[in-house]
């Protein structure tokens, strides 16, 4: 008997409908199976950045000659290019943290007016914790910026992480998962594109302008994608709880039911929450 009973445990742990694994690959029960994907991206997400915090903290050789080097070259390159510099300078601050937390509030300002404050809530908080959280790590490595003769540019406080970096990753993410119900296939592609061109064009002009290290510029993104991947698993759990549809937030985004709520030319109202 008693060893019928440790088999059944087993079993409907492990195997069945009703056992953990069951209830994550039961076609019926596609939101066990979703989560837990979720939940596994967002922890590979972060493990390339737990890596790297680790390495800045042990001033790991290679990565040192790494930053070093890519800022060496940059400087010099800047320092013989002043037209580029003023260029590099006018990227980062129009794609500055401020940009995006105004553009945000507007698009949260717009959601709520057409009744969606829960899709406000989650643009909103995804910018505002992601940012906050970027600058208490700051404070707590400690990390100092690059110190370059003749430097071309200057940025107050600690370098690691990026906060442009984080920022502009958590900006460009929302405002796309926001827009990707309203978009078509080809303009979802191109919403994509364009969104990496503008994160990555704000990576490179923070190196470039002897402001931040490779490192920290590739910490920040890695750090911002993390965020806005929790907080987006975190909404597809309640729409789950709401009956809705799994969805594919990548494609869909966030709430592809949104249609109507972030279009002018929707009804009124939204479809209400």
């Amino acid at each position: 008997m008693k060893g019928t009973q440790k088999a059944g445990t087993r079993g409907s742990w492990f195997g069945g409908r009703d056992g953990w694994f069951g209830k994550r690959f039961d076609p019926d029960k596609r939101l066990g199976l979703r989560l837990t994907l979720a939940s596994g991206a967002v922890i590979l997400v972060l493990i390339p950045f737990t890596l790297l915090l680790v390495l800045v903290e042990t001033s790991f050789g290679p990565l040192n000659r790494l930053d070093e080097g890519a800022a060496d070259t940059l400087h010099t390159y800047a320092l013989a290019h002043p037209a580029w510099v003023s260029f590099l300078r006018l990227w980062t601050n129009v794609f500055g943290p401020g940009t995006w937390r105004v553009l945000i509030g507007v698009a949260a300002a717009w959601l709520v007016y057409r009744r969606a404050p829960r899709l406000a809530a989650w643009a909103v908080t995804t910018i505002a914790v992601g940012g906050l959280l970027g600058l208490g790590l700051k404070v707590l490595v400690a990390r100092a910026r690059p110190h370059l003769p003749n430097p071309v540019d200057l940025a107050p406080g600690s370098s690691f992480p990026s906060g442009h970096a984080v920022n502009v990753t958590l900006g460009v993410g929302v405002l796309i998962l926001l827009l990707l119900p309203v978009l078509g296939r080809r303009l979802r592609v191109i919403a994509w594109i364009v969104g990496t061109v503008i994160v990555v064009g704000v990576a490179y002009t923070r190196v470039a302008l002897g402001v931040h290290w490779v490192s920290d510029v590739v910490a920040g993104v890695v750090f911002g994608m993390a965020v806005v991947a929790a907080t987006t698993a975190a909404f597809e759990t309640w729409r789950r709880e709401m009956g809705r549809r799994p969805s594919e937030p990548h494609r869909e985004g966030v709430e592809p039911e949104a249609k109507e709520d972030i279009s002018p030319k929707g009804s009124t109202y939204g479809h209400g929450h």
